[in-house]
């Protein structure tokens, strides 16, 4: 009675399920066919319209946007200009310094105000306070309507104080741009490109020659942003990253659209090119709902025709199928339990007679192969990694030890004692406690330290810098991956006296790069075949093949070592890796 009972209970929930699984065949049809029926006039119009709608309020967001670059290439005149650059930082008196403004400085403002079209007014705040001031009427009292296509020269201390200003982002070289309504430019419906004057003499180091006010009418600007285009009862909205309206055409108003309630409109979006800013489509739905009743009558005959049919072939079938399905699923549920011995009696001929033998096949031979196949794909990839792993010899030691010697023999004590110092740290950090992937910032110390001994050994002869971007701190790496090439660049690539080297790391993607330049002897195309090649050459580009393999085995061939060289010129090296964050365990021991 207790089997009997545990059958039942066993064999109702598949029953159940399949006959569930045909209510929702039955269900899903009919809906689909009401849904499809009572939306097909709805559907035709929407998608036609907004066809054109999109169609042309991609045309309106390329105006926009073409009138925005147009103004923001005026700036670039200004910003990228090395001769006004230099001038500004020119400090001087007297004569020379009005010839310098009127011939040189003004001519460069007004030829970047005569590049446009478009009526823009433009002020150009100096820090070079020996420079004079230019501007019409009072500073206090702005009126570019008035004043109309012109420019305004002032000292920077007249927007040191405004907020707009102080809360300006960090310039980042040629992309530290804003549009803001600073100043009286809500008063007269404007709307202003702000923009640093930089000395661009070293990207590196950039410094503040000025600042760029370009103030443009929105009127002018948005002119193509017209509700017409789209249709009567439309609104059309262009809003910045953080949602706020920066213009709107309609006959409603902004709250009007928001307090609407939802469904009355239909909202197409189109996102300006390069920018933060999307042009926002509100469009009436009224014109849709209407002529709905024969679709409802349709939609009703046919449910309830394949309600009728479909219950009882869902019956039908499921009777049919359960007791078999009852059977397979047991069989599979006590093999994903590890019961491999569960057996499948069926006599029959057709498909399930031939899933029973399958699956009776299945259960006597998947466990041991997937323990014998998963054990000794673990076993052969570590294998291969620990023999990687242990050819990495830093053969280095053998000239450090030499240095050593030399140091002591000549009494340099100061020197003797860094270079053992440093040689302490970088096998520490390669020893790592037999650790194969360690925290990017521990490679980027351990490479720091072999350059540090080479540093004592050839002193202002090497030059590096490194440009490590602090993004990649959390990720982890195969380690020695950077060494050997700083090695190889100062075995290999000397050319003359001195070498330069620079180090690169940083996201790309979804990856982290590592990249090693020098301006060294370089090498030709054949040499760097030659060196990945792998049957050829063995004895050449042994640590950069050594590499390259440790790379593709732990993260597959995606990954790996690229290098680009030209004889002469020098070569870059390109290490290419997953960005995975390093586990919690190794960051504690990290610490």
């Amino acid at each position: 009675m207790e089997e009997a009972g545990r059958r039942k209970v066993r064999y109702i929930p598949v029953g159940f399920k399949l006959m569930l699984s045909y209510f929702v065949f039955i269900i899903i049809p009919v809906l689909l066919i009401g849904f499809v029926s009572h939306s097909m006039y709805v559907d035709s119009i929407r998608k036609q319209t907004e066809m054109n709608l999109r169609s042309t309020l991609k045309q309106i967001s390329d105006n926009v946007y073409y009138k925005l670059q147009d103004v923001k290439r005026i700036s670039d005149m200004l910003y990228n200009d090395a001769t006004l650059a230099r001038q500004l930082r020119i400090y001087s008196e007297g004569y020379d310094n009005y010839d310098r403004t009127v011939n040189i400085i003004m001519p460069k403002f007004s030829a970047a105000l005569n590049a446009t079209g478009q009526n823009i007014w433009m002020s150009i705040y100096l820090k070079n306070e020996s420079l004079p001031e230019r501007y019409y009427d009072v500073y206090e009292s702005e009126h570019p309507d008035t004043i109309g296509r012109n420019y305004n020269m002032y000292q920077m201390s007249r927007i040191q104080d405004k907020e707009w200003y102080k809360n300006f982002p960090k310039e980042i070289y040629g992309e530290t741009i804003s549009w803001q309504s600073v100043g009286k430019d809500l008063s007269f419906n404007r709307i202003s490109l702000l923009r640093r004057l930089i000395d661009n003499h070293n990207p590196l180091n950039l410094e503040e020659l000025g600042f760029i006010r370009i103030s443009v009418s929105k009127a002018e600007l948005f002119q193509s942003i017209d509700y017409s285009l789209i249709g009567k009862g439309s609104v059309l909205m262009l809003k910045d990253d953080a949602g706020k309206v920066i213009y709107h055409s309609g006959e409603r108003t902004t709250d009007d659209v928001s307090n609407v309630k939802s469904g009355y409109y239909l909202t197409i979006n189109e996102k300006l090119a390069d920018m933060p800013w999307q042009l926002e489509a509100y469009v009436p739905m009224t014109i849709i709902d209407q002529d709905t009743f024969k679709v409802r009558l349709f939609t009703f005959m046919v449910c309830l025709i394949c309600f009728v049919v479909f219950t009882f072939l869902g019956i039908f079938i499921s009777r049919y199928f359960s007791k078999r399905v009852t059977k397979i699923v047991s069989v599979l549920n006590a093999f994903r339990e590890g019961d491999l011995s569960k057996r499948f009696s069926y006599s029959g001929k057709d498909e399930f007679a031939q899933i029973a033998t399958a699956l009776n096949d299945v259960g006597e031979n998947i466990g041991e192969l997937i323990e014998e196949v998963y054990l000794t794909q673990i076993e052969k990839k570590e294998a291969e990694l620990e023999i990687l792993q242990s050819q990495i010899n830093p053969h280095f030691l053998y000239n450090t030890l030499s240095s050593i010697n030399r140091l002591a023999k000549f009494g340099e004590t100061e020197k003797l004692q860094r270079m053992v110092l440093e040689l302490a740290k970088f096998y520490r950090l390669t020893l790592n406690e037999g650790r194969t992937m360690i925290p990017v910032r521990t490679e980027i110390e351990q490479a720091n330290a072999y350059l540090q001994i080479q540093k004592i050994k050839y002193g202002e002869r090497m030059d590096v810098r490194f440009d490590v971007h602090p993004d990649i701190w959390p990720y982890e790496t195969v380690k020695l991956v950077l060494q050997p090439f700083i090695e190889n660049v100062l075995e290999h690539a000397w050319c003359g006296d001195r070498i330069h080297l620079r180090i690169v790391a940083a996201k790309d993607g979804d990856d982290i790069l590592f990249r090693i330049i020098d301006d060294g002897i370089g090498m030709s195309q054949e040499r760097i075949d030659q060196i990945f090649h792998p049957k050829e050459h063995v004895n050449a580009g042994y640590g950069i093949r050594n590499v390259d393999q440790r790379i593709k085995l732990q993260y597959g061939a995606a990954y790996g070592v690229k290098i680009a060289s030209k004889l002469g010129i020098g070569t870059a090296v390109d290490i290419r890796i997953p960005a995975k964050r390093i586990h919690s365990d190794s960051m504690k021991e990290n610490e």
